[in-house]
């Protein structure tokens, strides 16, 4: 088994969390990188933008029409546990960052100090899967690049829509059995040849996935999949409980289905396809993709970002997947994609209600409105988009066994509503 880095390991940035603990960074703010030649709706009463190129200019909260004093109570409250162990929040407005927030976590100490019970990954057959092992988990052997989780199958479902938008794959209605010509498929269950691309995409496969226990747990799909040396084949294999496109089920193994798709049309496996599509067409040149035992990249949860590279995605939809005068991805998809084609669903926060789209989750007021969108991810990882603010918020954490939703729920309900008077 093998992992992939985008450059050797030898050539990634070392990260000092101890350099940066605890600081909130607001500088001054100056002009834009460079004028968009294309609008996107998000910006298309905003005359003053930027757009980063290596790094993201800086700005104040007031100079983008924050009060600045919801925000910094708010990070006071972060590094005082108040939410949860976050350990990096950023905050974007009209491109360029108004607040930061790193804060320094021993994490080596506290997986230490678990006793058994308390590990989230017991007895667990692939180490890369550990997490509760600090030099995987959350940042990666010492770098700044921080595990994403589900925010991996965000990014993944962008790929795949530049797939299908440069003609590889005909679209989300196609069949998916077809692409897995080279497994064994039981299809006594006609059932199993409906599902679609659009099935996967948008959790209605109609495939049985146990996730009540939480995971880790005896009889938790996802740690069985993490355990299994055979990924497509395990995913293959489970039974159908429903009919394709009928019922929300959130299923890590459709996602893991969606990347091999993704290989098989394309001739590339997701890390490369991602590398050469997305990530450096927007300025991304360093990151971590696990790979399956199987040799796919892991699309359920196997991608590391830093901070301000998660920050590249969610500003990416922000602007309709313009960058900067370049089409990366199509407006299309990205609207699509943040569309609540799965209406109010839940996240199992106990929260508002979330609508789903594909593979990403639109927060709803109750009423079926939209509130902005978002990549969710196990232990409190977050790209929150809020177009009508032109905002982007970003969360990085690892407390996977705790209420990991608290800090990003605080910030779009409470903190974001009281910094900023009027959208844009």
């Amino acid at each position: 088994m093998t992992a992939r880095l985008s450059k050797s390991a030898s050539t990634i940035m070392r990260f000092s969390l101890a350099a940066v603990a605890m600081a909130a960074m607001t500088v001054g703010c100056s002009a834009p990188q460079s004028d968009e030649t294309e609008s996107a709706s998000a910006s298309e009463d905003i005359s003053d933008i930027s757009w980063p190129q290596e790094d993201w200019e800086y700005s104040t909260l007031e100079a983008e029409g924050f009060d600045p004093d919801p925000v910094n109570r708010f990070m006071e409250d972060l590094v005082a546990e108040k939410y949860g162990r976050v350990d990096h929040f950023l905050l974007i407005r009209h491109g360029r960052i108004v607040a930061e927030q790193q804060i320094e976590r021993d994490y080596a100490a506290l997986a230490a100090s678990l006793d058994q019970d308390d590990r989230l990954t017991p007895n667990f057959s692939n180490p890369i899967y550990n997490y509760d092992d600090a030099d995987l988990h959350p940042y990666y052997q010492g770098t700044d690049l921080h595990t994403v989780q589900s925010v991996t199958k965000s990014i993944n479902s962008a790929v795949l829509g530049i797939a299908i938008d440069e003609g590889y794959i005909e679209g989300t209605n196609a069949p998916i059995l077809p692409f897995f010509d080279a497994y064994e498929v039981d299809e006594s269950d006609p059932r199993k040849e409906r599902i679609t691309i659009d099935d996967l995409l948008t959790m209605r496969t109609g495939i049985a996935w146990d996730d009540e226990g939480g995971f880790g747990s005896e009889t938790d799909s996802t740690y069985a999949l993490e355990n299994s040396q055979t990924w497509i084949q395990f995913i293959l294999d489970q039974p159908m409980y429903e009919e394709p496109g009928a019922v929300f089920k959130y299923n890590d193994g459709a996602s893991v289905l969606l990347g091999k798709i993704l290989h098989e049309a394309t001739g590339q496996r997701v890390d490369a396809w991602a590398q050469e599509k997305l990530f450096s067409p927007i300025g991304i040149d360093e990151f971590y993709w696990k790979i399956t035992p199987d040799g796919e990249a892991d699309t359920e949860g196997g991608l590391y970002l830093s901070a301000h590279d998660m920050a590249r995605i969610g500003y990416l939809f922000l602007r309709d997947g313009l960058w900067d005068g370049e089409r990366v991805i199509s407006e299309d998809w990205v609207r699509r994609s943040v569309a609540s084609n799965v209406p109010s669903t839940s996240t199992g926060d106990n929260s508002s209600p979330f609508g789903y789209g594909y593979q990403w989750w639109v927060p709803e007021d109750g009423e079926g409105r939209s509130l902005g969108f978002a990549g969710y991810g196990l232990g409190g990882q977050r790209i929150m988009v809020f177009p009508e603010y032109d905002v982007v918020a970003v969360f990085q954490a690892w407390d996977p066994a705790g209420e990991f939703w608290k800090a990003s729920n605080a910030f779009r309900t409470t903190v974001l509503p009281a910094s900023i008077s009027e959208p844009e």
